[in-house]
């Protein structure tokens, strides 16, 4: 019999944003927006002293972020052709712009990945880390990042 990992998600609702791809040469140039949800895998070999693979009361870091980046504001990609424009609306206080590599639902879960992974291995002292995450932007639509030996 082969040794089993433990497993568990962390689900965050209702994130309005709005973003475009500038670049698409269809109607996703055009601003849109959603009430995205982030749902984040964790794992790992051993649990906690509670008995927890993560400790979601200790996420709150994880959540504010995720409210700052995604809670009403404006995604652009950092080549956006009209960053120049969109940072101005931000100057005076039309958006709340956040720049991304790129805003894609896909794109997105590696760029959050890349924080909550951080985030989780420094708080458990790599006893436990991310393994996916899977960002929605309605509830036909979402893109996923995941290790492939994680």
């Amino acid at each position: 019999m082969g040794k089993g990992k433990f497993s568990s998600t962390k689900t965050y609702h209702d994130l309005p944003c709005a973003h475009r791809q500038g670049y698409h040469d269809g109607h996703c140039r055009f601003i849109h927006g959603y009430n995205r949800e982030i749902t984040l895998y964790f794992t790992c070999n051993e649990l906690d002293e509670n008995h927890f693979v993560v400790d979601f009361s200790k996420l709150k870091k994880l959540k504010a972020w995720l409210e700052h980046m995604f809670d009403h504001t404006m995604l652009i990609n950092e080549n956006d052709p009209e960053r120049e424009f969109f940072e101005e609306m931000h100057r005076r206080g039309i958006i709340d712009l956040r720049i991304m590599p790129n805003v894609g639902m896909e794109a997105s879960s590696k760029f959050i990945f890349d924080y909550a992974d951080k985030l989780v291995r420094n708080m458990t002292h790599n006893r436990c880390w991310v393994y996916k995450v899977e960002t929605r932007e309605n509830m036909k639509n979402s893109g996923i990042y995941e290790l492939v030996d994680g």
